[in-house]
């Protein structure tokens, strides 16, 4: 055998108020604050102080030997600051050691695991964070309210990232298997399992003091004697008690801190036996096998399953219709609301309402401060209905904020949506200016494209007169260009900036310009507005076409120098120019 590791539970209930003296709807204190502080210091005065004085001893004694672990409930933790801070702080100096390992559990000790994954996941993360903020380390071992364990609810704890879990022994789930051995969860193996040893757990914290038990009375010597009757072959112990096994249980004049002052170094001196944490032993020994848990399993009573809880219809009655509210109290946001609905889910309430006989019964009736699991149903129930009356309330007045703000949303987007329309309404008014202005212009532009048709009438009448044609055509030239110039420029840079200014002041160039001249410009232009974006560039090079080579060829070839040699001296020049004449009415039609 190489390891023996002590869990110890810390939880400590918090009492509900009798509710049969308080008015349904009127009253919403459900917890007995006097009792429960009274409680908290009488256990602390007991229990927690001085055992946890006895354990810093065995640490400063035994040094790295000797360690232990501790599942502290939320619950318990929420009194401690509450009723007794100064056992926290001696938890906080048993922390500082690092010879103590705390362990994750449900914060308000709660069967959640059994019914809503969603809250489950809330309650263990709320609980490490606690753990962390208090003792400075994140733990990486979990232990499920009253050692609650099956397939499912390990994969679950697997995927919030534990890497190791405790349960119990049962005799149903292990058969000829022993606890004392390192096992893995048969649907994520990357979880390890830790079985508590039921019998010499329960030695101490049941029959310790039992002087009709044949073991009675319990000395270390006995004690290690049977641990190490197990076997060679074992691997490791798990004991695990409540803490409060202690001094509250186990009164101290049973000798119960003599038991475990004395049991370190007795072990230490018959054995190699090594004190770990569940942690250490997690990385130093290897899963044997998987352990198949189809249905949960838990420590309570002789079946070791959940009838302490869920065992009768009062029991099921009320944890239906607590876990049925789990939604309405999310969706409500307020932190009173889902802090009693926490509360309410301590697993001891229904504890309480177990109607067993036999051992089982008197363990329950021990534990519980009702005079009957029935008297413990009706005020649980009272105080459920109260809470439900509260419940109902806060969602309607959430709902009644909701629709404050969804109406002054709707007032806020009314408003924005009026001004938008004033906006947009001004915005119209400039465009029908500019499309009344376009409208004007389109029908102008459309006789020009008419007129294009239209061209060679302009040609016959050339022909009718040629001497005076060739007398115009002269003094037309530069007229011709400066005309040619003026449409070719400005056109051009309007048309770069914005095509549609181009087009207006294209229009009104057309009745300042000769008729004779402009006329055909404005329709090469009106012919390229189809090409919008091509016709800046067109008209560019028809100004070089149209400028330059029509100086070239009717100046130097026939229309300049010919024309003042022949009309000086003969008359046939003119018929040589009239000659001419025709060529240059070709060349047009090419241009």
């Amino acid at each position: 055998m190489n390891a023996l590791c002590f869990y110890f539970q810390v939880h400590q209930p918090l009492r509900l108020r009798n509710y049969r003296f308080f008015e349904m709807g009127a009253a919403h204190n459900y917890y007995d604050d006097y009792q429960n502080q009274y409680l908290v210091n009488r256990i602390a005065d007991r229990c927690y102080l001085p055992m946890n004085n006895l354990l810093l001893e065995l640490i400063k004694k035994h040094g790295k030997k000797f360690k232990v672990s501790f599942s502290i409930s939320g619950v318990a933790l929420d009194q401690f600051e509450w009723y007794a801070p100064h056992v926290l702080e001696s938890f906080k100096a048993l922390a500082k050691t690092g010879q103590v390992e705390f362990i994750a559990e449900t914060y308000y000790h709660s069967l959640a695991s059994l019914t809503d994954t969603s809250e489950f996941a809330k309650q263990v993360k709320k609980h490490s964070e606690r753990i962390e903020k208090l003792f400075g380390k994140k733990p990486t071992t979990f232990r499920n309210t009253e050692l609650i364990y099956s397939d499912e609810i390990g994969l679950e704890v697997a995927r919030l990232g534990f890497n190791t879990m405790l349960t119990e022994g049962a005799k149903h789930i292990l058969g000829w298997k022993s606890p004392n051995y390192l096992y893995c969860n048969a649907i994520n193996p990357k979880l390890n399992i830790l079985l508590r040893n039921y019998q010499l757990s329960d030695d101490i914290a049941f029959r310790f003091s039992d002087q009709q038990w044949k073991g009675w009375p319990l000395t270390t010597e006995k004690y290690v004697d049977w641990i190490l009757e197990l076997g060679k072959k074992d691997e490791v112990v798990n004991i695990f008690l409540d803490y409060e096994t202690f001094g509250e249980h186990q009164w101290k004049e049973s000798g119960i801190f003599d038991f475990f002052r004395a049991l370190p170094d007795e072990i230490f001196k018959r054995s190699s036996l090594k004190f770990l944490t569940p942690s250490e032993v997690s990385k130093t020994l290897q899963p044997t096998a998987p352990i198949h848990v189809p249905f949960p399993i838990s420590w309570a009573d002789e079946e070791r399953d959940l009838t302490a809880w869920l065992g009768n219809e009062l029991q099921n009655e009320a944890f239906t219709e607590l876990y049925a509210l789990a939604k309405k109290v999310e969706v409500s946001e307020d932190l009173e609301i889902q802090k009693d609905f926490g509360f309410l889910q301590t697993s001891d309430n229904l504890y309480y309402m177990c109607t067993k006989w036999l051992a089982s019964a008197e363990v329950h009736k021990y534990f519980s401060h009702y005079p009957s699991p029935y008297d413990a149903f009706i005020n649980y129930m009272n105080i459920l209905s109260d809470f439900i009356i509260r419940l109902d309330q806060k969602s309607e007045q959430k709902k009644k904020q909701k629709t404050k703000k969804s109406v002054k949303e709707e007032n806020i987007k009314t408003k924005q949506t009026k001004k938008e329309t004033k906006k947009t309404v001004n915005k119209p008014k400039l465009l029908t200016q500019n499309t009344n202005k376009m409208e004007t212009k389109k029908p102008i532009a459309k006789p020009a494209v008419k007129k294009a048709a239209a061209k060679k009438p302009a040609v016959k009448k050339a022909t009718a007169a040629k001497k005076p044609a060739v007398k115009k055509a002269t003094p037309a030239k530069p007229a011709a260009k400066k005309t040619v110039a003026k449409k070719a420029t400005k056109p051009a840079v309007k048309k770069a900036v914005a095509k549609k200014p181009a087009i207006k002041k294209a229009a009104p160039a057309k009745k300042t310009v000769a008729k004779k001249v402009t006329k055909p410009a404005v329709k090469k232009a009106v012919a390229k507005k189809p090409a919008v974006k091509k016709a800046a560039p067109a008209k560019k090079t028809v100004a070089k076409k149209v400028t330059k080579p029509a100086v070239k060829k009717a100046a130097p070839k026939k229309a300049t120098k010919p024309a003042v040699k022949k009309v000086a001296a003969k008359k046939p020049a003119a018929k040589k120019v009239t000659a001419a004449k025709p060529a240059m009415k070709k060349g047009g039609c090419k241009k």
